[in-house]
Formats: C-alpha cells, sequence, structure tokens
C-alpha cells in the first residue's frame, strides 16, 4: 500500500506541476473573484455551512487541481460544477493564490495527542490535520459529516482519487466515522492575510 501510495504521489505531482506552468496566480484578483465563494467558503475560507470545506490556508495546487477537476467534469458537485464551469485557468490561479495566502491554524485539542492520530491518514494529512503533500486537502476542523460524507463517496466510486480510492474502499463505516471525530475534534482557524 505505501508503495502505490508513493506511485500515485509522483504522477499527482507531476500534474499539477504541468498544469501550473506558466500561470502566476495574483491574490488580490482571487479576493475579488471569491466574492462568488464567500456564502459557503467565506471570503477567508472558513466555512459557512457544515457540508462544505474549510478552503483557506490550503495548498495552491490542491485548489488549482480542485477547480479544475469540477471545470472538466472529473469531480461533480451540484454547485462547484457550475461555477467552476466559467472559471478560466487565471481565475483558478487567482482564487488559488488568494486562499492559500490565508494561514491555516490547527491545534489538537486537549484530549488529543498526535501519537493517537489516525495512522493511515497522517503521513498526507498531519496529526494535527494540516497536509503535509500538495495533493492533499486540510482536514483539521472539518465537520464530521464532511469527511465522513468525502470518504463514503471515494469508497463507493462517485470521488475518485489515486490514492483515496484504495484507502477508503478498505475502511469500515465505524473506521471512517474516528477518522472524522479525530480530524472534526482539532481546533482550527483560518489567520487572514494582514
Amino acid at each position: 500500500m505505501l508503495k502505490a501510495c508513493i506511485l500515485g504521489l509522483g504522477g499527482v505531482f507531476l500534474a499539477q506541476i504541468a498544469m501550473a506552468e506558466g500561470l502566476t496566480g495574483d491574490p488580490e484578483a482571487g479576493r475579488k473573484l471569491a466574492g462568488q465563494c464567500r456564502t459557503c467558503h467565506g471570503i477567508e475560507g472558513m466555512a459557512k455551512m457544515p457540508i462544505v470545506p474549510h478552503i483557506g490556508g490550503e495548498n495552491p495546487a490542491y485548489i488549482e487541481h480542485q477547480l479544475t477537476a469540477f471545470r472538466e467534469g472529473r469531480r461533480v458537485h451540484e454547485m462547484m460544477s457550475v461555477v467552476a464551469a466559467s472559471l478560466s485557468d487565471q481565475a483558478i490561479a487567482d482564487l488559488a493564490a488568494w486562499y492559500s495566502s490565508q494561514t491555516p491554524v490547527a491545534t489538537l485539542a486537549p484530549s488529543q495527542t498526535a501519537e493517537n492520530a489516525p495512522e493511515t491518514c497522517t503521513a498526507c494529512h498531519g496529526a494535527d490535520g494540516i497536509a503535509l503533500i500538495d495533493d492533499a486537502p486540510n482536514l483539521a476542523g472539518e465537520t464530521v459529516m464532511y469527511i465522513d460524507t468525502q470518504l463514503k463517496a471515494f469508497r463507493t466510486g462517485k470521488r475518485q482519487h489515486d490514492i483515496m480510492s484504495g484507502i477508503a474502499a478498505e475502511m469500515t463505516n465505524d473506521e471512517i466515522r474516528a477518522v472524522a471525530e479525530w480530524y472534526s475534534s482539532v481546533q482550527f482557524k483560518v489567520a487572514p492575510v494582514q
């Protein structure tokens, strides 16, 4: 499993480099575009609804990859597919630059220790839920509902990813719930750009 994880990450990383070549995102232009995102994700990327992820402080390559997947129909969501359909590559780079310019702050709850973090998840998502690789989202402070829904989407094939699909396929409902509860318990905030 670890070998497949490493090989998959290498392919994703190369694809992201190819996608990002030649485009530099402008955070100020992205801030203006983020006005259309604020109802769900907030202007700084703190989600306003329990089924919506926090995107403030995400890696720009991750944001670009997800928005491009929504735009091209490789990832489908009733709202995001519509929003992303009209975004140019530059607009996606600008949004990624804006949201990634925020600083994610995660603190384990008093009842948590890094040693007790979900072992399967920490290599990519960190013990505190701040992603350690470009193609993994931050999970800190996400709701149980959001994490549970996404892991089950990977498990059923509704959502596809070279690494996550295989990992989620082997998870029970109880294991999914334990991961969701761990990361939702992490205290999370986004420190806005000053």
